[in-house]
């Protein structure tokens, strides 16, 4: 096709429009700092997009970082605190050799094997504090009151690990029943691992209706508590009495984690406690314990006042093991009789 035209006018077209510069020319351009050397950045669409993109992360990372910090503060974060900054202002609700018995030292075993699977409940010892929001993980010197998690913060502390925790329920802090209401987060905490004896349960109960009455103006009725924590109201008033007869309590009975309710009452009688009726003495319970290991944890079996138990951690067994089990400790005691069936009480 380009036969038929004039080489003038292939000419005229090659030359009619500014021609880009050659390779040398530019180069020369670029060494001589002339202006159209090299060419202008951009400032069209292109560049506002990516503005808006940058402004739009920006924006969305701000609003995570808020949503965690409202998230840790609601208590649906679990946080990890230096077990070193965290105060017990109200003590625990246990026997006060918690640490020496089996159950803690199984415990730290466990932590130390497999972690912390249930986090301690926790306030912030400072009621207006708020995470950082650049960095709302970082709690180094932020400093916590312990509610509840006494045992795992005790634990991790033991073991030089960082402990767990979430912050509980702020509401009504800062009033006259702050310690009553810490102690509530406690008792909550506890009876939902149905981790404590009767004893340790109606000092506790009987703790916290004595600081409940302190607190307020009006007197508090034994119905009106028993709603508040949520507990049947006839617990009240034994709790109450154990409460002021613990000393007593721990001093006339070895045994006393050991006591069941019906137990305790007799001894509430036996003491003298007001409210109480004495009845006849009562043979002390007659308690045995074996542990042995299975694997790295221990497997506990007592047998209280004819009553055995079997106890461990560690091992999620489902309906069949369960009943597997059972059948196999069924056919041991069918084949060998109690002490008492063999010869009499010893």
């Amino acid at each position: 096709m380009a036969r038929g035209l004039k080489r003038s006018l292939l000419k005229e077209t090659e030359t009619s429009t500014p021609a880009a510069k050659e390779p040398a020319d530019f180069a020369r351009s670029v060494e001589s700092g002339a202006p159209d050397a090299l060419p202008k950045a951009s400032g069209g669409v292109g560049s506002a997009w990516k503005a808006g993109a940058l402004a739009k992360s920006q924006d969305d990372l701000d609003q995570a970082r808020e949503e965690a910090v409202e998230a840790i503060l609601a208590g649906d974060q679990v946080i990890e605190i230096d077990p070193t900054l965290i105060e017990d202002p109200i003590g625990t609700d246990r026997r006060s050799d918690w640490m020496e018995q089996e159950g803690f030292l199984a415990l730290v075993d466990s932590i130390r094997e497999n972690g912390q699977d249930m986090p301690i409940l926790v306030w912030p010892k400072d009621p207006d504090w708020r995470p950082d929001r650049l960095d709302p993980r970082n709690l180094e010197r932020v400093q916590f009151l312990l509610l509840a998690g006494r045992r795992r913060s005790a634990a991790a502390e033991k073991l030089g690990k960082p402990v767990r925790a979430v912050i509980a329920s702020q509401a009504g802090r800062g009033t006259a029943e702050d310690t009553f209401n810490m102690l509530v987060l406690r008792f909550r905490e506890n009876e939902e691992r149905e981790d404590l004896s009767a004893f340790e349960r109606l000092v506790s109960i009987g703790q916290m209706y004595e600081e409940l009455a302190a607190a307020s103006r009006a007197r508090i009725t034994a119905k009106e508590f028993a709603s508040r924590i949520g507990v049947h109201e006839s617990v009240v008033s034994r709790a109450r009495s154990v409460f002021k007869a613990r000393d007593d309590i721990l001093n006339a009975f070895k045994n006393v984690y050991e006591l069941s309710f019906r137990d305790i009452q007799t001894a509430l009688a036996e003491l003298g406690t007001p409210g109480t009726s004495r009845s006849p003495t009562r043979e002390p319970p007659r308690k045995t314990r074996v542990v042995t290991k299975v694997g790295t944890r221990k497997l506990a079996v007592e047998s209280v006042n004819e009553k055995l138990s079997i106890k461990t951690s560690g091992f999620n067994l489902n309906k069949r093991q369960l009943s597997e089990l059972g059948k196999l400790v069924a056919d041991y005691l069918t084949n060998n009789r109690p002490d008492d069936e063999a010869g009499g009480r010893r």
